[in-house]
């Protein structure tokens, strides 16, 4: 009986002991994470997730266009972190404002004197960086450059045909650089697309320029045929105007001359004249001092003039000049003939 009773009483003890441990392990689980945490842990998660689908970043070189349902709401172009509505109400989409370039590939082309030449092109392009300008490059070609760059090849040689049909092939092509009107070429180019491109896809034109310019075969024999007949046309030019110039130089030379010779005959005249005073006045001062003498030395000059050592003359010994040697000087009247 005792036995028992103390059995029984060792089953109760652990009983109550077990099930006393089991509710208070589940009491301290319960005060260590509440339901109300669990519930705002989850909602601030819903609501990190749900911020974030809302943001969208705006990166350097492009724009971003907020669509709602499909359609464009507002572009987003200043580079940072902006909002929007998650989706299905609104939509991010990304358009590319980069610089980039388009060829027009080699096109033939007539120019304005009826010959052809092949010209290839570029030019610098980006999407217009204005809400308006976005919208309608993505309208226009979706949103896809390569489209707008297949849309700008087809411009540009349209564009060229008529450019080129605007100017002569020297205005090209010269030997004459200061004739070369390149730079006219792609204003007048640039100006066929530019406006074009902005009104009807959105896109600004940065530079227009020729990448290659070659001739074909009947165009360049054309072209060999006009630089050497230009070459010609500046040689004959040249050598006429160096004849015109040394005419000019010759003339001036011999008017010069004769001015020259003009004077320097008068001068040579004044000097003979008044040597021939001289003359004439140291002769009259001689044949008034001694007459016979003079009249021999007269004779004497007379002489040597007229014969040189070569000259043969057979003359009369008593006629003159020949007579002061055989009968010598004429003395005066009264001189003394025996005095030497």
């Amino acid at each position: 009986m005792s036995s028992h009773t103390a059995h029984g009483h060792d089953h109760d003890h652990d009983h109550d002991h077990d099930h006393n441990h089991d509710h208070d392990h589940a009491d301290s689980h319960g005060r260590a994470r509440p339901a109300w945490l669990r519930v705002g842990v989850a909602l601030l998660l819903v609501l990190i997730m749900a911020a974030t689908a809302c943001l969208v970043q705006v990166r350097v070189g492009e724009a971003t266009v907020i669509t709602r349902f499909g359609n464009p709401a507002r572009v987003l172009i200043e580079p940072g972190l902006n909002w929007r509505w998650p989706v299905p109400f609104e939509a991010a989409v990304p358009v590319d404002l980069r610089l980039r370039t388009t060829s027009s590939g080699l096109q033939d082309v007539g120019t304005r004197d009826g010959l052809r030449i092949i010209v290839q092109a570029y030019v610098a392009w980006q999407v217009a960086a204005d809400p308006q300008s976005i919208q309608l490059f993505m309208r226009a070609v979706q949103n896809q450059p390569d489209e707008a760059a297949r849309q700008i090849r087809t411009l540009m040689g349209s564009a060229l045909e008529t450019t080129a049909s605007g100017f002569e092939l020297a205005d090209l092509v010269n030997v004459d650089a200061s004739r070369v009107r390149i730079d006219g070429f792609e204003q007048r180019l640039r100006e066929q697309i530019e406006q074009q491109l902005l009104n009807s896809y959105g896109v600004r034109v940065v530079q227009v320029g020729i990448e290659r310019l070659t001739l074909p075969k009947v165009t360049l024999e054309a072209t060999v045929d006009r630089m050497r007949a230009e070459r010609e046309t500046i040689a004959t030019e040249r050598t006429a105007e160096g004849k015109r110039k040394a005419a000019e130089i010759q003339s001036a030379a011999e008017r010069d001359a004769r001015i020259l010779q003009a004077d320097a005959s008068v001068k040579a005249a004044q000097i003979q004249a008044q040597s021939q005073v001289q003359a004439a006045d140291i002769y009259g001062k001689a044949y008034a001092g001694a007459p016979q003498l003079y009249t021999l030395l007269r004779s004497l000059d007379t002489l040597g003039s007229v014969i040189n050592p070569g000259t043969k003359l057979v003359l009369r010994t008593d006629a003159a000049p020949f007579r002061a040697l055989v009968e010598g000087p004429v003395l005066p009247a009264g001189a003394d003939h025996g005095k030497p």
